[in-house]
């Protein structure tokens, strides 16, 4: 395995250095096995080596340590991996064979449908957009079917000629390679932006690409959710459920550089230029599948649905969901708030 370079980091949001510590390198490995036994028990023996790696692992290496900044709340790494060897870990075309993005684009297809609603929605009306790492064009997709009109930009090459295959628009590179002067009525970052070296800077950008009364959609993991059920993880009684939740919304081991809050996604957005106009609280879509035991597949649709439902009962608010999705305009503009 490569050797990965370390940097100790400030928040990317607020710029504060004073953090509390939310997991350890103990407590890392000890969610780390957690997760490896959690997917072993829930696949079938038969199952490939490396499409249970895919379950128990993520692009990145597991954080060394995990902190959650006293200023504006977002939880981090640190320290993070230097930003160059971020570039080359997502521009790399391993494990992206032909079939893998065939299926990849078809569920992901069907399951951006709800955030083209939700967008369409917020904005009032269908128009023209940009998706900041757009990768095999689900969302393309999904948005063209509701009249949008869109268009991706993604790192990675081979993703990106798989989605122009697709009839879709897309530019290898990252938001800088789309001309400044281009204006969009929607810019969207769906499960990106947690991942990037820099969210300041894309944020600030997409800002400045919005037509008048444009939106802003961001969706991400939820830092909060992470540390407060890790921490019910950690202890007795509902532990077993707490590390099903966190399993189930690709959370344990807290795979990401950057898990927002509510609170820091404001900070990030208002220092933008923006204003948020609506919150959705929301569970990972699902991803049990052939190699997934039919119990398995149950328990997954029941976690995730009654997360829902408890959000939509109001008994969990949108802040502690696992994902959180939030709409923004310019600042000054009228708002039109979907439902």
């Amino acid at each position: 395995m490569q050797s990965v370079a370390y940097e100790l980091a400030r928040c990317h949001v607020c710029g504060s250095a004073e953090t509390n510590q939310v997991a350890g390198v103990e407590d890392v490995r000890a969610e780390m096995e957690a997760l490896w036994a959690f997917h072993t028990r829930r696949v079938d023996p038969r199952t490939p080596p490396d499409r249970l790696l895919d379950r128990a692992a993520f692009s990145e290496p597991p954080p060394v340590r995990v902190v959650q900044c006293r200023g504006c709340g977002l939880v981090y790494r640190n320290p993070q991996e230097r930003a160059h060897e971020l570039r080359e870990i997502y521009e790399s075309p391993e494990g992206l064979a032909r079939p893998v993005l065939e299926a990849l684009y078809v569920n992901q297809r069907k399951s951006y449908r709800a955030q083209a609603r939700r967008l369409t929605r917020v904005a009032g009306a269908p128009g023209s957009g940009l998706e900041v790492g757009s990768y095999v064009g689900g969302f393309l997709a999904a948005a063209r079917e509701r009249g949008w009109r869109f268009e991706g930009v993604d790192v990675n090459d081979a993703a990106a000629a798989f989605a122009r295959d697709r009839g879709h628009q897309v530019t290898v590179g990252t938001i800088d390679a789309v001309p400044p002067g281009r204006r969009f009525d929607a810019v969207t970052i769906w499960n990106c932006l947690d991942q990037l070296a820099d969210p300041r800077h894309v944020v600030r950008r997409a800002r400045a690409m919005l037509a008048p009364h444009g939106v802003v959609a961001i969706r991400v993991p939820n830092g909060d959710a992470y540390s407060r059920w890790r921490g019910a993880a950690a202890r007795g009684g509902a532990g077993a459920l707490a590390r099903a939740v966190l399993a189930h919304n690709n959370l344990l081991t807290f795979p990401y550089r950057f898990g927002f809050t509510l609170r820091s996604l404001r900070r990030l957005l208002r220092d933008a230029g923006l204003r948020v106009v609506r919150v959705h609280g929301d569970t990972l879509v699902p991803v049990a599948d052939r190699h997934t035991r039919a119990w398995a597949r149950v328990e997954e649709r029941m976690v995730k649905g009654a997360l829902r439902l408890a959000r939509r009962l109001r008994i969990v608010p949108a802040a502690a969901a696992p994902w959180l999705e939030v709409y923004a305009r310019p600042v000054g503009e009228p708002t039109t708030l979907g439902r």
